[in-house]
């Protein structure tokens, strides 16, 4: 006799992903008519042993037009994206690419060395290097038995 497992299917499973999909579309249709600060960067964030990198994409940018910063346990990437004028004599029939004021904030882990974050700027990429410190190591004491 064969037997058949069944995995049950949620049929609503399927509605997060429709929906961001749809607001997705939107918002790339949007594109061409969003107001100032609509441009947010992708970032990617990842970690090894010894640090935490955050990669932000920042196409047409250069290292002037970004500034970071590091308060209170909050890694700040603030820029502008500043849009290209319009040339005369040309008919835009598309405007897809986005431009204005961003700020991205990411909470950072209390076992960091916020004093010694540095970044650098290459082919419009913005790397971010926070070290981590190192993990303390547990403080043994032993204890005197008395005798009663």
């Amino acid at each position: 006799m064969t037997k058949i497992i069944a995995r049950p299917r949620n049929e609503f499973d399927v509605f997060p992903r429709y929906f961001r999909h749809m607001f997705e579309d939107i918002n790339r249709e949007l594109g061409a008519v969003a107001p100032t600060g609509s441009y947010v960067p992708r970032v990617n964030i990842s970690e090894d042993a010894q640090n935490i990198y955050v990669a932000a994409e920042l196409p047409g940018m250069t290292k002037e037009d970004v500034k970071i910063t590091v308060t209170e346990g909050v890694l700040t990437i603030r820029g502008e994206k500043k849009s290209e004028a319009k040339q005369e004599g040309r008919n835009y029939h598309r405007i897809e690419r986005r431009f204005g004021e961003f700020v991205r904030q990411f909470t950072l882990p209390d076992n960091v060395q916020e004093e010694n974050v540095h970044a650098s700027f290459k082919d419009g990429v913005l790397e971010v290097v926070v070290p981590k410190k190192e993990p303390a190591k547990p403080k043994e004491r032993q204890i005197e038995i008395s005798v009663n």
